[in-house]
Protein backbone atom coordinates (compact mmCIF):
# COMPACT_ATOMS: atom_id res chain seq x y z
CA UNK A 1 0.00 0.00 0.00
CA UNK A 2 1.28 3.28 -1.33
CA UNK A 3 2.03 5.93 1.77
CA UNK A 4 0.04 9.22 1.09
CA UNK A 5 2.56 11.79 -0.54
CA UNK A 6 4.41 14.26 1.94
CA UNK A 7 3.58 17.16 0.39
CA UNK A 8 0.07 16.44 -0.31
CA UNK A 9 -0.18 16.65 3.62
CA UNK A 10 1.42 19.60 3.58
CA UNK A 11 -1.24 21.04 1.19
CA UNK A 12 -3.93 19.91 3.45
CA UNK A 13 -2.42 21.10 6.83
CA UNK A 14 -1.69 24.90 5.05
CA UNK A 15 -5.80 25.17 3.88
CA UNK A 16 -6.54 23.98 7.78
CA UNK A 17 -6.16 27.66 8.92
CA UNK A 18 -7.83 28.98 5.40
CA UNK A 19 -10.97 26.80 6.51
CA UNK A 20 -12.32 29.52 9.23
CA UNK A 21 -13.46 32.01 6.38
CA UNK A 22 -13.98 29.13 3.66
CA UNK A 23 -17.13 27.54 5.94
CA UNK A 24 -19.33 30.25 6.88
CA UNK A 25 -18.72 31.75 3.39
CA UNK A 26 -20.45 28.49 1.57
CA UNK A 27 -22.56 28.70 4.41
CA UNK A 28 -23.67 31.79 3.42
CA UNK A 29 -24.43 30.23 -0.48
CA UNK A 30 -25.91 27.50 0.62
CA UNK A 31 -28.26 30.18 2.96
CA UNK A 32 -28.60 32.63 0.05
CA UNK A 33 -29.46 29.80 -2.31
CA UNK A 34 -32.37 28.57 -0.26
CA UNK A 35 -33.66 31.95 -0.12
CA UNK A 36 -33.81 32.44 -3.82
CA UNK A 37 -35.85 29.63 -3.96
CA UNK A 38 -33.44 26.71 -5.04
CA UNK A 39 -33.48 23.18 -3.46
CA UNK A 40 -30.88 21.48 -1.70
CA UNK A 41 -30.21 19.04 -5.02
CA UNK A 42 -30.10 22.30 -7.07
CA UNK A 43 -28.05 23.92 -4.71
CA UNK A 44 -25.83 21.56 -4.96
CA UNK A 45 -25.74 21.23 -8.51
CA UNK A 46 -24.94 24.63 -8.35
CA UNK A 47 -22.29 24.60 -5.99
CA UNK A 48 -20.16 21.56 -7.59
CA UNK A 49 -20.72 23.13 -11.27
CA UNK A 50 -19.34 26.53 -10.48
CA UNK A 51 -17.54 26.52 -7.54
CA UNK A 52 -16.97 30.04 -7.19
CA UNK A 53 -18.24 31.50 -4.10
CA UNK A 54 -18.19 35.12 -5.62
CA UNK A 55 -20.09 34.72 -8.71
CA UNK A 56 -22.37 32.53 -6.76
CA UNK A 57 -23.49 35.17 -4.39
CA UNK A 58 -23.70 37.28 -7.50
CA UNK A 59 -26.03 35.39 -9.83
CA UNK A 60 -27.96 34.29 -6.85
CA UNK A 61 -28.77 38.56 -6.42
CA UNK A 62 -29.30 38.56 -10.41
CA UNK A 63 -31.90 35.62 -9.55
CA UNK A 64 -33.86 37.24 -6.98
CA UNK A 65 -34.12 40.43 -9.24
CA UNK A 66 -35.22 38.27 -12.01
CA UNK A 67 -32.39 39.32 -14.22
CA UNK A 68 -32.11 37.06 -17.93
CA UNK A 69 -30.09 34.31 -17.71
CA UNK A 70 -27.63 35.66 -20.28
CA UNK A 71 -26.88 39.00 -17.76
CA UNK A 72 -26.03 35.75 -15.07
CA UNK A 73 -23.65 34.20 -17.07
CA UNK A 74 -22.47 36.93 -18.33
CA UNK A 75 -21.43 38.00 -15.02
CA UNK A 76 -20.33 34.86 -13.58
CA UNK A 77 -17.87 34.61 -16.62
CA UNK A 78 -16.54 38.33 -16.00
CA UNK A 79 -16.16 37.72 -12.10
CA UNK A 80 -14.12 34.23 -13.26
CA UNK A 81 -11.50 35.76 -15.32
CA UNK A 82 -9.25 35.91 -12.77
CA UNK A 83 -8.50 32.24 -12.73
CA UNK A 84 -7.72 32.14 -16.13
CA UNK A 85 -4.77 34.19 -14.91
CA UNK A 86 -4.68 31.75 -11.70
CA UNK A 87 -4.22 29.20 -14.40
CA UNK A 88 -1.43 30.87 -16.42
CA UNK A 89 0.56 31.20 -13.40
CA UNK A 90 0.43 27.86 -12.25
CA UNK A 91 1.14 26.33 -15.67
CA UNK A 92 4.35 25.72 -15.01
CA UNK A 93 3.82 23.86 -12.22
CA UNK A 94 1.87 21.02 -13.56
CA UNK A 95 2.08 21.18 -17.43
CA UNK A 96 4.06 17.81 -17.18
CA UNK A 97 1.08 16.14 -16.10
CA UNK A 98 -2.02 13.95 -17.99
CA UNK A 99 -4.64 16.47 -19.48
CA UNK A 100 -7.19 14.62 -17.90
CA UNK A 101 -5.61 15.18 -14.02
CA UNK A 102 -4.77 19.02 -15.15
CA UNK A 103 -8.29 19.10 -15.78
CA UNK A 104 -9.34 17.71 -12.58
CA UNK A 105 -6.79 20.12 -10.66
CA UNK A 106 -8.15 23.55 -12.59
CA UNK A 107 -11.63 22.11 -12.04
CA UNK A 108 -11.03 22.79 -8.22
CA UNK A 109 -8.83 26.23 -8.66
CA UNK A 110 -10.04 28.39 -5.87
CA UNK A 111 -8.04 32.03 -5.10
CA UNK A 112 -7.24 30.40 -1.65
CA UNK A 113 -5.58 27.25 -3.15
CA UNK A 114 -3.71 29.23 -5.77
CA UNK A 115 -2.57 31.57 -2.58
CA UNK A 116 -1.56 28.90 -0.52
CA UNK A 117 0.07 26.94 -3.81
CA UNK A 118 2.11 30.19 -4.84
CA UNK A 119 3.29 31.17 -1.41
CA UNK A 120 4.65 27.23 -0.64
CA UNK A 121 6.26 27.08 -4.30
CA UNK A 122 8.42 30.60 -3.35
CA UNK A 123 9.58 29.20 -0.30
CA UNK A 124 10.07 25.25 -0.92
CA UNK A 125 10.42 25.26 -5.27
CA UNK A 126 12.15 22.16 -4.72
CA UNK A 127 8.80 20.37 -3.14
CA UNK A 128 6.26 18.28 -4.81
CA UNK A 129 4.19 21.02 -6.36
CA UNK A 130 1.15 19.18 -7.74
CA UNK A 131 0.74 16.85 -4.99
CA UNK A 132 1.18 20.29 -1.93
CA UNK A 133 -1.98 22.04 -4.75
CA UNK A 134 -3.93 18.68 -4.71
CA UNK A 135 -4.24 18.28 -1.06
CA UNK A 136 -5.07 21.75 -0.56
CA UNK A 137 -7.72 22.50 -3.55
CA UNK A 138 -9.26 18.91 -2.27
CA UNK A 139 -9.37 20.00 1.44
CA UNK A 140 -10.97 23.34 0.23
CA UNK A 141 -13.38 21.50 -1.99
CA UNK A 142 -14.71 18.97 0.08
CA UNK A 143 -14.98 21.69 2.69
CA UNK A 144 -16.68 24.07 0.43
CA UNK A 145 -19.34 21.61 -0.93
CA UNK A 146 -20.24 20.19 2.47
CA UNK A 147 -20.66 23.85 4.28
CA UNK A 148 -23.07 25.01 1.13
CA UNK A 149 -25.29 21.79 1.45
CA UNK A 150 -25.44 22.92 5.64
CA UNK A 151 -26.33 26.36 4.64
CA UNK A 152 -28.98 25.31 2.16
CA UNK A 153 -30.34 22.78 5.07
CA UNK A 154 -30.54 25.52 7.73
CA UNK A 155 -31.85 27.82 4.85
CA UNK A 156 -34.40 30.10 6.83
CA UNK A 157 -33.01 28.78 10.31
CA UNK A 158 -29.97 31.31 9.85
CA UNK A 159 -31.81 34.59 10.30
CA UNK A 160 -30.18 37.68 9.02
CA UNK A 161 -29.25 39.31 11.77
CA UNK A 162 -26.31 37.37 12.42
CA UNK A 163 -24.00 39.45 10.04
CA UNK A 164 -22.45 36.50 8.11
CA UNK A 165 -21.07 39.52 5.78
CA UNK A 166 -17.13 39.29 7.58
CA UNK A 167 -16.92 35.57 5.98
CA UNK A 168 -15.55 36.63 2.59
CA UNK A 169 -12.57 38.41 3.69
CA UNK A 170 -11.95 36.40 6.50
CA UNK A 171 -11.83 33.39 4.27
CA UNK A 172 -8.71 35.33 2.52
CA UNK A 173 -7.20 36.30 5.65
CA UNK A 174 -5.38 33.57 6.38
CA UNK A 175 -3.86 33.27 3.23
CA UNK A 176 -2.93 36.40 2.96
CA UNK A 177 -0.78 36.53 6.41
CA UNK A 178 0.95 33.50 4.98
CA UNK A 179 1.85 35.17 1.96
CA UNK A 180 3.33 38.12 4.14
CA UNK A 181 6.80 36.96 3.92
CA UNK A 182 8.83 39.80 3.18
CA UNK A 183 9.23 43.75 2.93
CA UNK A 184 7.37 43.64 -0.56
CA UNK A 185 4.78 42.15 0.06
CA UNK A 186 3.92 43.66 3.53
CA UNK A 187 4.08 47.33 1.90
CA UNK A 188 2.07 45.96 -0.89
CA UNK A 189 -1.04 44.99 1.71
CA UNK A 190 -0.77 47.71 3.41
CA UNK A 191 -0.78 50.05 1.04
CA UNK A 192 -3.49 48.06 -1.20
CA UNK A 193 -5.61 48.23 2.14
CA UNK A 194 -5.19 51.72 2.72
CA UNK A 195 -6.40 52.27 -0.53
CA UNK A 196 -9.31 50.41 -0.41
CA UNK A 197 -10.69 51.73 2.48
CA UNK A 198 -9.91 55.26 1.53
CA UNK A 199 -11.44 54.84 -1.91
CA UNK A 200 -14.58 52.80 -0.90
CA UNK A 201 -17.04 56.09 -1.99
CA UNK A 202 -15.90 55.23 -5.87
CA UNK A 203 -18.40 54.09 -8.21
CA UNK A 204 -19.11 51.01 -10.33
CA UNK A 205 -16.35 49.38 -7.55
CA UNK A 206 -13.91 51.33 -9.08
CA UNK A 207 -11.79 51.48 -5.52
CA UNK A 208 -11.10 48.17 -5.46
CA UNK A 209 -9.56 48.07 -8.75
CA UNK A 210 -7.77 50.81 -7.90
CA UNK A 211 -6.39 49.38 -4.55
CA UNK A 212 -5.21 46.39 -6.54
CA UNK A 213 -3.31 48.14 -8.90
CA UNK A 214 -1.49 50.43 -6.30
CA UNK A 215 -1.06 47.50 -3.70
CA UNK A 216 0.62 45.71 -7.52
CA UNK A 217 2.81 48.71 -8.07
CA UNK A 218 4.00 49.51 -4.39
CA UNK A 219 5.04 46.06 -4.52
CA UNK A 220 7.15 45.84 -7.26
CA UNK A 221 8.61 48.98 -6.92
CA UNK A 222 9.28 47.99 -3.42
CA UNK A 223 11.12 44.70 -4.94
CA UNK A 224 13.33 46.29 -7.43
CA UNK A 225 14.49 48.76 -4.64
CA UNK A 226 15.18 46.13 -2.72
CA UNK A 227 17.11 44.52 -5.23
CA UNK A 228 18.75 47.31 -7.05
CA UNK A 229 20.30 48.06 -3.22
CA UNK A 230 20.94 44.28 -2.67
CA UNK A 231 25.18 44.88 -4.61
CA UNK A 232 25.51 48.07 -2.57
CA UNK A 233 25.01 46.38 1.06
CA UNK A 234 27.09 43.62 -0.32
CA UNK A 235 29.89 45.80 -0.73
Amino acid sequence: MKSIPRDFLAGVRAALPILLGVVPFAMITGVAAAAVGLTVFETIGMSVIVFAGASQMAVMQLMKNGSPWIIMVLTAWIINLRFVMYSAAMAPSLNKLATWKKSLLAYMLSDQAFGASMSHFARYPEAEQRWFYFGAALTLWSVWQVSAIAGSLLGALVPASWGFDFAFPLSFMAMMFAALSDRPTVLAALIGGMMAVFAKGLPYNMGLVLAILVGIGSGLLAENMQRAATPLEAK
